[in-house]
């Protein structure tokens, strides 16, 4: 298909990857460190010298290992702030802390809160509930330990992107539905949410750059591993969720040729209908990752609006 993509993000595209051809096997190892080779450059220009840089080790879940975290905090902390826990994207396959670097002291710098990065288990060596259940210990974790860290424990937001943004939403709907630790504010961004890839944008999206169906498809299969293809539940995938009241208040957003368009607008419409605030924003002319663009228009109205909206929702003075 031809795309009407913004011009200033046309030059992204010359630096991405040929598509394989035909039925090539993935070999993961290659995908995760080109992502990491992506993300290099840019998070050696991350200023860190207003925070203080810290990793730590949770307790897993059940029998699970432990959950390594970063946590990205105001350097001179003398009153309690707001905190992000910060869940990063990359198809349940492919991310880590380090890759979203950048990112996590962005947001920590500008809103002058908590961030506390989750490295949770990739599949498809931990299928679903692995990355889940690391979330959830981080949250647990983020509350037990909010007078350690500084943290207001009333003021305690998910953030993801992509698979991230579909665990932040999964996130919120196991918390609520275990009476678990609060989440004030959930914050989706081009979330990955729904398995069944019927929507109107995954059955066109099938060549779009950085995600298209063929991508979902194999990251669906390597998240839910022997769930694929039967009965999944809605916090592997929270599109399947038939009760949305009680959720906390969201932001999503998505691109205009992004496979994961439309159930990213239906979920947020569904939440909508069961009284939870919600703002969303579908963002024209883009596609899945040109916010990597940091330079064009259209991405720096993107990251701006991200630091206005947590602000807002987490009251935030930074």
């Amino acid at each position: 298909m031809t795309y009407n993509f913004d011009p200033e993000l046309r030059p992204f595209l010359e630096l991405l990857p040929a598509r394989p051809a035909g039925d090539v096997p993935v070999d993961m190892a290659t995908v995760r460190a080109y992502a990491t080779q992506m993300t290099a450059a840019i998070n050696a220009t991350a200023d860190v010298s207003a925070l203080s840089v810290e990793d730590h080790v949770v307790t897993g879940a059940h029998d699970a290992p432990d959950v390594p975290v970063r946590v990205y905090a105001p350097a001179s902390l003398d009153t309690t702030v707001a905190a992000i826990l910060y869940i990063h994207g990359g198809g349940f396959t492919v991310g880590s802390v380090d890759m979203e670097h950048f990112n996590a002291v962005r947001l920590a710098n500008e809103l002058g809160v908590v961030v506390v990065s989750v490295e949770y288990r990739l599949a498809p060596e931990d299928p679903y509930p692995a990355a889940l259940d690391d979330c959830y210990a981080a949250l647990q974790w983020v509350h037990n330990e909010a007078a350690q860290l500084g943290i207001d424990a009333a003021r305690v937001a998910v953030v993801g992107n992509s698979a991230g943004g579909g665990l932040g939403a999964g996130l919120a709907l196991l918390a609520r539905d275990r009476g678990g630790p609060p989440i004030c504010f959930q914050f989706l961004g081009i979330p990955e949410l729904d398995d069944r890839l019927e929507t109107p944008s995954m059955q066109a999206f099938v060549d779009t750059p950085m995600w298209s169906r063929p991508s979902a498809e194999a990251s669906w299969r390597a998240y839910l591993g022997t769930l694929h293809g039967g009965a999944v539940p809605p916090y592997a995938a929270p599109a399947r969720a038939t009760d949305l009241f009680g959720l906390p208040p969201a932001y999503v957003s998505t691109m205009e040729y992004d496979p994961l368009r439309d159930e990213g607008i239906l979920y947020a419409l569904r939440m909508l209908q069961s009284a939870v605030d919600v703002e969303l924003h579908s963002f024209p002319r883009t596609f899945h990752g040109s916010t990597a663009m940091t330079t064009a228009a259209v991405t720096q109205r993107q990251l701006a609006e991200m630091v206005v909206v947590l602000r807002s929702a987490l009251g935030a003075d930074g």
